[in-house]
């Protein structure tokens, strides 16, 4: 029997658990990394929280005797990303990313590419009321975005204070749909868009909200990923498991 190592945390992951939580011939185990206070199940064994770094994560590796490991982690999770690829290579065993594409602009969009938050601030002009579609992570490199107004959307509620005086958090958790994210920029006042360039349908929804309503959107590229085989698809990631059975 194959043993597998999930490192989840987006909806994908989510699917491969479920499909490989019914096939007899793979013990799954997940990984998350606590982002998340109260995380739905996934339906498969699952572990939270970190592995205590490369040394760590090897010898992890080794006790649970682990076969195979599918990254399919945030786009943005890119240092997990590399450490895992360089780990699983010193250690010999199966690797694989789940990469899902990147979201391409279309007729209506007004996309600004950014190639980290910092840029946000050549973008946006002083006086917009800004969506930080971001989450909390990474939340202190739009520092040198004074004199614009900050809302920040996290799943959790709040346990610290917004980072600086011009901002505060909104709670929300998905998914969203594009008629409500319409009504939440209305609402609110929303000048601009900021979001992370994660792909996927799960999040769509905020860009369509802001092309229908004709916000600009400060969109962030992806992180560099580590070298190594790439899967885009559910189905292709299958296939990757179950040939190696």
């Amino acid at each position: 029997m194959m043993r597998l190592l999930l490192l989840a945390g987006t909806a994908e992951a989510r699917q491969l658990a479920a499909a490989l939580g019914s096939e007899r011939r793979v013990s799954v185990i997940a990984s998350l990394a606590g982002a998340t206070r109260s995380p739905r199940p996934l339906g498969v064994a699952t572990r939270i929280g970190g592995f205590g770094g490369a040394e760590g994560f090897a010898d992890w590796l080794k006790r649970e005797r682990i076969d195979a490991v599918m990254d399919a982690t945030h786009p943005f999770a890119a240092r997990i990303s590399h450490r895992t690829a360089e780990v699983c290579d010193a250690l010999g065993l199966s690797y694989v990313q789940f990469l899902r594409p990147p979201w391409m602009p279309v007729d209506g969009d007004r996309w600004h590419f950014l190639n980290d938050e910092s840029d946000a601030a050549r973008f946006i002009p002083a006086g917009a009321r800004v969506f930080l579609a971001t989450g909390r992570q990474g939340l202190e490199r739009f520092a040198n975005l004074e004199g614009r107004e900050l809302v920040c959307r996290q799943i959790d509620t709040p346990d610290r204070a917004f980072p600086f005086p011009n901002g505060h958090f909104m709670v929300g958790a998905p998914p969203f749909d594009v008629e409500d994210e319409e009504v939440l920029f209305r609402r609110l006042g929303i000048d601009w868009l900021v979001a992370k360039n994660a792909g996927g349908s799960a999040s769509r929804a905020k860009l369509d909200a802001a092309r229908h309503l004709h916000l600009p959107v400060a969109m962030i590229r992806r992180p560099l990923q580590p070298e190594g085989p790439k899967l885009q698809t559910v189905a292709a990631a299958l296939g990757w498991v179950r040939r190696r059975l």
